[in-house]
């Protein structure tokens, strides 16, 4: 079979060509619509994912001691960033899915797009091997790497919110379970964060209620307006 191109708009982003289309059709399929499905590339590009994240900044922060580099690459890889760059890529519109998950809009749910794009970053890999793989990938991570304070990547927002507070002697947030949806294999929780001094209300959507907690004190923080 011919090869084909793959054109990732993102910035100056080349195109990969994939020799075997299979692997990018795999990729892009999820569970619900039969196998051959994207769930062992996604376990696979997980590793690559965090193998290239940690060698970039590895590479880039030679002073950074194991914490800071350990945080910034959580930073990196969590499920949400993860889903902003498959946005990016508009992967969403890309994904084969059953029925259900189309009707209950699952190619806009950061869960399936984060585990897309790591499994269409395993597909590459398979595909062409591990240098063009990661001169395809890294050009994904450059804006949320260039984010990052060199050496000292922020706090995540629910230590981020518990330290305002506590710093102004105010009484701590309240995480509360709104509601969970999904099959068991494709959850998602939604969680509200509540404050009294002063009394705002937050909610966010995650694949697990640790990741809703995270962004609703993220929206929290949005709404009081605390730089990072």
């Amino acid at each position: 079979m011919a090869p084909i191109d793959l054109k990732f708009r993102h910035g100056e982003l080349d195109s990969h060509r994939f020799a075997d289309p299979g692997l990018l059709e795999q990729a892009l399929t999820h569970r619900s619509a039969g196998a051959p499905h994207n769930e062992r590339l996604e376990f696979l590009g997980d590793g690559i994912v965090n193998l290239l994240v940690a060698e970039v900044l590895f590479q880039r922060w030679p002073k950074a001691d194991e914490g800071a580099l350990t945080r910034a690459r959580a930073e990196l890889v969590r499920e949400a960033s993860l889903a902003t760059i498959a946005r990016r890529l508009e992967l969403g519109a890309r994904l084969t899915m059953g029925p259900g998950e189309m009707k209950s809009g699952g190619h806009r749910r950061d869960s399936i797009l984060a585990d897309a794009l790591e499994a269409v970053v395993a597909a590459i890999y398979l595909d062409s091997g591990f240098e063009t793989c990661r001169a395809a990938v890294l050009p994904w991570f450059e804006e949320s790497l260039a984010a990052l304070p060199v050496g000292k990547p922020g706090k995540d927002a629910k230590t981020r919110l518990q330290e305002w507070l506590q710093g102004r002697q105010r009484p701590l947030p309240v995480y509360e379970l709104v509601s969970e949806s999904g099959d068991d294999h494709a959850k998602m929780f939604n969680v509200s964060c509540t404050i009294t001094d002063p009394t705002l209300t937050a909610e966010g959507e995650g694949s697990s209620r640790r990741n809703a907690e995270q962004a609703a004190a993220a929206a929290l923080l949005e709404k009081l307006d605390i730089s990072k």
